[in-house]
């Protein structure tokens, strides 16, 4: 249970935003407006489910360029595109996600695409440094171990190197999703339908209710995503 206490914190903050979120209780944290209309609550519930499997399809893109990236560039035969693939994550990364929604809307339409363009871009950087530095910290004694009794490259970083960086993966993952979950957001420009729609639309018609209840409703998907992240950590390390 002491593996899962970390997750606990998250976990009732989360609970507790979401809670905030709801109309009726929104509306009694703005003060004055009475023409101030709060979300009703299935449309919040519509735009959170939506705002999750974006983030979430953002994070597996993340996971799957960023680790992919950061496990070529700790592999010695690619020593020499290391400083190449960290300069292109660094450049994806100096690219605010507004520009780059900005930027697909022409190619790649409204809604989804590019919101997910700005979540790889954004995401790609502090995936592939954090994979870099889990991958890094395994002891050297332990690869070399694995190779004395005739493990293969890949049966190496299979049954060591992954395993002992469990834990720095799982946090790389927990930042790479924080970041998802807000970036997300910036898709409502793009029109995609998230909790970043009602902070749009009431920065457009000064409806601070709606306006809170989006941005609540998103810092709680990112606290309740981070306890899973932890929750999964603890019972890795148990293990």
């Amino acid at each position: 249970m002491s593996r899962l206490t970390p997750a606990i914190g998250p976990l009732l903050l989360g609970i507790v935003l979401g809670l905030s979120s709801h109309p009726a209780l929104a509306s009694l944290l703005v003060v004055g407006g009475g023409a101030q209309r709060p979300l009703a609550l299935g449309r919040l519930a519509d735009l959170a489910l939506n705002h999750l499997a974006l983030a979430g399809t953002g994070l597996a893109l993340v996971a799957g360029l960023g680790g992919g990236l950061g496990l070529i560039a700790t592999r010695g035969r690619f020593a020499a595109l290391r400083g190449s693939i960290d300069t292109f994550a660094a450049f994806a990364q100096a690219v605010p996600p507004v520009v780059v929604v900005a930027l697909a809307l022409p190619i790649l339409g409204f809604g989804g695409p590019p919101t997910l363009l700005a979540l790889a871009a954004y995401g790609l950087m502090p995936t592939l440094r954090g994979t870099v530095a889990a991958l890094e910290s395994v002891p050297t004694e332990a690869r070399e171990a694995a190779r004395a009794i005739g493990l293969t490259p890949g049966q190496i970083l299979r049954q060591v190197e992954l395993p002992l960086a469990a834990w720095g993966l799982i946090e790389t993952l927990r930042t790479a999703f924080v970041l998802c979950v807000a970036v997300t957001a910036v898709g409502a420009l793009a029109g995609a339908a998230t909790l970043g729609t009602p902070i749009v639309a009431g920065l457009q018609n000064q409806n601070f209710v709606a306006m809170l209840q989006g941005a609540l409703a998103s810092a709680a998907l990112a606290f309740l995503g981070d306890a899973l992240l932890l929750a999964a950590g603890g019972l890795l390390r148990r293990a």
